[in-house]
């Protein structure tokens, strides 16, 4: 498997990195409800890192959005793109995501990362930040808070409570499976979150994470081991 490259200009430390995050969040759009849950694709996104060798895998996994069937999936394997700094992730995975994303020949639909959107500190994660890029709709789906204050949700399956910030709902602690700890949505771009939440629940009919982000998470894995094994 070819190694993607980190691309020329590609921001090498933090102050250009934030100069970067601040002009891209002025892209974001807000407005739109997005996809019609159950209707079209929705695609999961993930990486795995092998500290090592300085490697990254990505994987891309399209999903039919009514039956969640697997219409098709991609990898890449690229060198980790920028140190290790909370608050800029995204720079170190985005090239090598893109790769994966660029490697479909589906429509892949509504983005769904294993991460945050506008649940962060400046109020871009890696949602966003692959949102804004592509121009597609996209959230982010974590599997543990950031640092936002937020009341336990309801035991129920459905039951919500929004993360706050400095007074800001940027994104919603939400029970997936009755009685299972909660997922925490975000907004990445043209989604609302309202609508990003009814897609985290139809992506989760059997388990606490979503389908997109299970699927993502075993192919990157696979392919990491398998470009490690090449090298």
């Amino acid at each position: 498997m070819a190694i993607i490259e980190i691309p020329a200009g590609w921001p090498a430390d933090e102050g250009a990195a934030r100069a970067v995050q601040e002009e891209l969040r002025g892209r974001l759009v807000r407005d739109e409800e997005g996809p019609t849950v159950g209707e079209g694709h929705v695609t999961g996104l993930d990486v795995a890192y092998d500290d090592e060798r300085d490697l990254v895998a990505a994987a891309a996994v399209v999903l039919d959005a009514r039956t969640l069937d697997v219409v098709e999936e991609a990898t890449a394997v690229g060198r980790v793109s920028f140190p290790y700094v909370p608050g800029l992730l995204a720079f170190r995975e985005i090239p090598t995501l893109l790769a994966a994303l660029d490697a479909l020949a589906a429509d892949p639909g509504l983005l769904v990362c294993d991460g945050y959107g506008l649940a962060h500190p400046r109020r871009f994660g890696l949602a966003s930040h692959l949102g804004v890029l592509t121009g597609r709709p996209s959230i982010g789906v974590a599997k543990n808070p950031f640092a936002f204050t937020h009341a336990q949700p309801g035991p129920e399956r459905g039951d919500a409570a929004p993360l706050l910030a400095e007074g800001e709902e940027v994104g919603r602690a939400l029970r997936t499976r009755t009685g299972v700890k909660p997922v925490f949505v975000s907004v990445g771009h043209r989604v609302s979150l309202a609508r990003a939440c009814a897609h985290t629940l139809r992506l989760t009919p059997r388990y606490r994470i979503p389908e997109t982000t299970r699927r993502a998470d075993s192919l990157c894995r696979r392919a990491l081991k398998e470009a490690s094994g090449e090298l």
